[in-house]
Order: structure tokens, then C-alpha cells, then sequence
């Protein structure tokens, strides 16, 4: 255990995007869990609205990190952070600097007929988190 917070401290060039990565999507599986959907729905931005198609250099490189970032916290956690916690946690970094994106919420059908849900993140031209959702029909976007 002290050898990972040594490491984390020693090599973890973006300690404080980490932690608040960590911290939002502990947030976001919380709240998942235990709030009803039209509650959570009103928070994640505007409903059927897409943001630009075009983002600047320095937003994408951020974004980039932000999808790092996002991506490694979520792969380590105890409790189980898929596409929506990233994404949402994905989101909420990102508009604290002010970067438009949209949610995507879609759904798919398995192999054997079932039906999945998938969620992910776009900012400008570059999915941050989700993959691009290929494969996934739009049932709903939100734009922050």
C-alpha cells in the first residue's frame, strides 16, 4: 500500500486531476445508486443539445488528460465505474475549465438479442471517453 502512494506521489505528473477524477466518480456511482433518473438527468447539461464540432488545441490536449486520467482512476476503484461514471466524471472536469462537450446515452444489441446501454463523452471531434459509440443507437445527448 505505501509503495502505490509513493509511486502515486512520486510519478503522477496530474496528482490533483487524479484525485478529483477519483472523488467525482465516487460522487457519480453514489448518486447513480441512490437518486431517482430525472433528477440526475437535470445536471448533465442541456437535453438534445450537441456542442461544436470543433474545439481548440489546448482544449483537446486537456480533454486528453482528462480521458487518462478518468480511465486509469476508473479501472482501479472498488466500486464498479463504467461508461456513465466515466463519462460523467469525465464531463464534470471538463466544464470546471470551461470545455463544451456532449453526453451520449445509446443503446445496442448484444450477440444472443439482449439489449445494452452505453454511455460516452465528445469534445469537439475527440471521444474522451466510451469509445465513438459505434454500433449504439442515440436515444439521448446532453450538452455541457
Amino acid at each position: 500500500m505505501f509503495g502505490r502512494i509513493y509511486r502515486f506521489i512520486r510519478y503522477n505528473e496530474h496528482k490533483t486531476l487524479t484525485l478529483k477524477a477519483w472523488m467525482y466518480s465516487a460522487i457519480y456511482r453514489f448518486q447513480i445508486l441512490h437518486k431517482k433518473s430525472k433528477k440526475l438527468n437535470a445536471k448533465w447539461g442541456a437535453e438534445g443539445e450537441e456542442s461544436p464540432e470543433e474545439a481548440t488545441l489546448q482544449e483537446y490536449r486537456y480533454a486528453k488528460k482528462v480521458a487518462y486520467a478518468v480511465n486509469q482512476v476508473c479501472n482501479k476503484t472498488r466500486w464498479e465505474s463504467k461508461c456513465l461514471v466515466r463519462a460523467l466524471t469525465a464531463q464534470r472536469l471538463l466544464r470546471k475549465k470551461k470545455i463544451e462537450t456532449t453526453l451520449y446515452l445509446g443503446c445496442g444489441l448484444e450477440k444472443d438479442g439482449t439489449m445494452i446501454a452505453h454511455a460516452w463523452l465528445r469534445c469537439g471531434r475527440l471521444f474522451v471517453t466510451g469509445g465513438d459509440g459505434q454500433g449504439y443507437a442515440v436515444v439521448d445527448k446532453f450538452r455541457a
